[in-house]
């Protein structure tokens, strides 16, 4: 669930494979997540190791490392990070190698990917990737995987040097993918006899990730949970989780449907403190909009900044899309949001400047839902 401004392309039937994968009845166990204190539904968060103006990348990912024990310590019932190329505020290129660091840093929270842009790699090294991250941290593990870019397309083409030049393919990439995971490849394909090592009794659930029709079609066809990117996509919200309802099949990982949205989320002491730091997302995505991506800006560069009209339309319309306020507003929205939407999980991302500021927002909200006695 990338920041980037990439819709998917059509929402029509899809080719690949015909059913969801035969990872048995431990992975629908898996996905489904838990509600804790008064939360309506699980809670979990996408955190994109955020590098704002001031910071260097490595305090940004030590951030992360703190966000993800803390977010522990609450009870966010997941934790994921999602792959970027390009981006000066986004620290987290590889989601693999940042989860392998987070996982050793936690021991109960679930973690995966926000996602894996599949056309970026090969199938057979994203099976190694999360075979091995499975091997380190059982049953903690969700592959999530997108079929956009998560960069621009002059990074992306050097980044698929050998690949396939879009994401067209993605289903097929997909059904590669699976067979790899679960060691099924038939008779007489010509990766029959190739092993992903490690690989071991379980592998990670896959998720299929989206802001638009096809990944939601694909998703529910082949019975596989889906995440949906609210957080930058919410007029498609409605529409996707609609498509992928209906195009529902029940398979070897789950009966029914299992969706979750990423939403903006910001908690402050009030409204007016929530909303300026809200504004410092609100104008790095503006740049980003404008071809010019850079580290998040302070609250101050925001304020100060001379929008034209239609820049100011943009951030209002952004920040329309933020849940934002003290903790008991912030619960509010998400919970008129659940209840719009029909989701069963909420994954909540603050991308804000300032490391302490983003812990307090989550904080907040662990403390608004009895997650946790304190922020």
């Amino acid at each position: 669930m990338t920041t980037e401004d990439h819709q998917e392309h059509g929402t029509g039937p899809e080719t690949g494979p015909e059913t969801g994968s035969a990872a048995g009845p431990a992975a629908g166990a898996a996905i489904r997540g838990t509600a804790r204190g008064t939360a309506p539904a699980p809670l979990s968060i996408l955190d994109l190791a955020t590098v704002g103006v001031g910071h260097t990348p490595a305090e940004a990912l030590a951030a992360t490392t703190e966000l993800a024990r803390r977010a522990e310590q609450w009870g966010y019932h997941r934790f994921w990070v999602a792959e970027h190329h390009g981006m000066p505020g986004v620290a987290s290129s590889t989601p693999a190698v940042l989860l392998a660091h987070l996982g050793a840093n936690t021991t109960t929270l679930r973690l995966g990917s926000g996602g894996v842009m599949l056309p970026n790699h090969a199938p057979l090294a994203v099976a190694e990737q999360f075979g091995l991250l499975e091997a380190l941290h059982p049953g903690r593990i969700d592959l999530g995987l997108g079929r956009a870019p998560g960069t621009d397309p002059a990074t992306a083409r050097a980044l698929r040097r050998g690949l396939a030049e879009g994401a067209d393919d993605f289903p097929q990439q997909l059904a590669e993918l699976t067979h790899f995971l679960d060691g099924d490849f038939p008779d007489g394909h010509p990766y029959a006899r190739l092993t992903a090592v490690p690989r071991g009794e379980g592998r990670p659930p896959v998720w299929l990730l989206g802001s638009s029709g096809f990944s939601a079609q694909l998703a529910g066809r082949l019975g596989l949970p889906f995440a949906f990117a609210h957080h930058f996509s919410s007029a498609n919200t409605v529409p996707a989780l609609d498509l992928y309802r209906s195009s529902f099949r029940p398979s070897a990982v789950l009966a029914e449907p299992y969706a979750l949205i990423g939403v903006s989320a910001v908690a402050a002491d009030d409204e007016p403190s929530a909303r300026r730091l809200a504004r410092s997302a609100a104008l790095g995505m503006l740049r980003l909009r404008r071809g010019n991506p850079g580290p998040i800006p302070t609250p101050e560069e925001a304020e100060d900044y001379p929008y034209s009209p239609v820049e100011a339309d943009f951030i209002d319309s952004w920040l329309d899309n933020v849940v934002l306020g003290d903790p008991g507003r912030v619960a509010d929205g998400l919970e008129a949001l659940r209840k719009r939407t029909g989701v069963d999980e909420l994954m909540v991302t603050s991308h804000i400047h300032g490391h302490e500021a983003r812990l307090r927002s989550y904080g907040l909200i662990a403390e608004a839902y009895g997650l946790t006695a304190a922020a």
